[in-house]
């Protein structure tokens, strides 16, 4: 078999890794890929190794003013105004963005690899897991930091560079690809990845396996307002995934050990969850020490009774901090990894699930509705909620059109996608959302829904007057990181 060398690490993450470091990494730290299982190791850094949930899940009208000035600190206080962080390490808009480029250039280490040997069809599955993640990660990149997907904007919107080769210079320049291309260089990967996807891993939920690629694409043509595709690659669930979806009464069933709850939500053994990543996170302390979050005042909007169409009581169930005040839904854990034991330090990890069935039904049954299917969409409808309600009854707890209608009425210029909706379609694309916002709070979803619907978001405080994030705001796109911008990368407009 062709041996060949490849040099290792890349260069940089679009301006965020410094000289020194590459400086001491050239020219000893080298390894030869010479074989499909190397290829697959070195795939495993290919998935963003860092956390944007916290970020995002502050900016959604999730979160609330807690009140508690003494937890008052700056990072959560950027976020919920939307503002540009200073922060640049854990959880923060700058690390996920060089930890994007960094799972990137991993991916065309790979591809490069997987070329020099041939491009054989033994090399098909790494091929197809490196396509992938080469597309998740420049998709969560132009879903961040560029205007939302709209094919009247895309040609002239500013999008963010899509880097295909692994880095051979030092510092190198990029430009910003327009959002059209951006998509159209997504599609080609992601299209081409799922030719050659497997299941044949040794921990499958660790990558993209053919599920989770699938809910991936599922994502992406629900993005771009391709319907038939979205229904197409979820053909799998069904309309109804008995099994497959998360079981919450299972989460009840354990509040007398909350380490076992919390630890069950991103666990391998969860049918739902279809993609994990183990990343440097301390996503799971905001809970107890931010001001902005889920507050107990404000609780019973997203999970209050009244919010399900049946007028019963959710099986979600949350947790407290600061004497109720502040709260929180169990699903992040974190373990810290003990690096110097002796000096008591080391580093907090979190699994987060990036990909679930969850997503990937309600993404079905919105593709349904966006085809005028709405009898279909009635029937998943009922079943996705009904496996979310306590003492639910199928032959009397019944999804009629009467009943979404009455329970999310119309409100002139609320929703406003680009592809645009008929008065029903409006009805029932808002009962998908704020099932969507309800099961992946803290999960940080909330904030592309928020963009790609144009949302008006009012956030408030107790102390100041509200700061409203209006449609079309020029704040729904991240501004580029300071280390990327200072190398030349293009700033976005405010």
């Amino acid at each position: 078999m062709k041996t060949i060398k490849l040099t290792f690490y890349f260069l940089i993450a679009l301006g965020l890794s410094s000289c020194e470091d590459f400086l001491s990494e050239i020219p000893d730290n080298r390894t030869q890929i010479d074989s499909p299982e190397k290829i697959s190791e070195l795939l495993v850094n290919a998935y963003p190794p860092a956390n944007y949930m916290e970020f995002t899940e502050t900016m959604t009208d999730n979160v609330f003013d807690s009140g508690q000035r003494n937890l008052t600190v700056l990072y959560n206080t950027q976020n919920y105004n939307w503002d540009v962080p200073t922060r640049v390490d854990f959880d923060t808009p700058a690390s996920y963005w060089e930890a994007c480029y960094k799972a990137i250039a991993h991916a065309n280490q790979a591809l490069a690899a997987i070329k020099e040997l041939g491009d054989t069809k033994q090399l098909e599955p790494q091929k197809g897991e490196a396509l992938l993640c080469r597309a998740y990660a420049h998709f969560m990149l132009v879903s961040l930091w560029s205007k939302p997907y709209n094919p009247a904007t895309a040609v002239t919107d500013l999008g963010i560079p899509y880097v295909f080769e692994p880095e051979t210079v030092l510092l190198k320049k990029y430009k910003r690809n327009t959002v059209a291309e951006v998509f159209n260089f997504i599609e080609k990967d992601l299209e081409e990845g799922l030719k050659y996807v497997t299941n044949e891993y040794k921990h499958q939920k660790f990558h993209f396996n053919k599920s989770a690629a699938n809910c991936f694409a599922s994502r992406f043509y629900l993005i771009k307002g391709e319907w038939q595709k979205v229904i197409s690659v979820s053909s799998e669930l069904g309309s109804n995934p008995e099994g497959k979806l998360r079981d919450y009464q299972s989460y009840l069933n354990l509040t007398s050990n909350l380490d076992a709850a919390i630890m069950k939500y991103a666990s391998k053994d969860e049918a739902t969850n279809l993609l994990l990543v183990s990343v440097n996170s301390i996503y799971s302390r905001s809970f107890y020490s931010n001001r902005y979050q889920l507050t107990g005042a404000d609780e019973d909007q997203i999970f209050g009774s009244q919010t399900n169409v049946f007028g019963k009581s959710w099986l979600y169930f949350t947790l407290s901090y600061n004497g109720a005040i502040t709260k929180f839904v169990p699903k992040v854990y974190e373990y810290f990894k003990i690096t110097n034991a002796n000096a008591g330090i080391g580093e907090p990890y979190n699994t987060l699930v990036l990909l679930s069935n969850d997503e990937f039904f309600l993404n079905r049954i919105e593709a349904h509705i966006m085809t005028n299917q709405f009898d279909l969409a009635n029937a998943e409808l009922q079943y996705f909620i009904g496996t979310r309600t306590e003492d639910y009854d199928p032959s009397t707890d019944i999804v009629t059109e009467e009943l979404i209608l009455d329970q999310y009425p119309v409100i002139a210029d609320e929703f406003t996608p680009f592809y645009g909706l008929t008065p029903k379609q409006a009805s029932y694309i808002k009962a998908v959302a704020d099932l969507r916002k309800r099961d992946f709070i803290h999960e940080g979803l909330r904030w592309f829904d928020i963009r790609r619907f144009d949302l008006k978001i009012t956030h408030r405080f107790f102390d100041a007057p509200p700061n409203i994030l209006q449609k079309g705001d020029k704040r729904q796109v991240l501004q580029i990181p300071l280390n990327a911008s200072n190398q030349g990368i293009e700033k976005n407009p405010r």
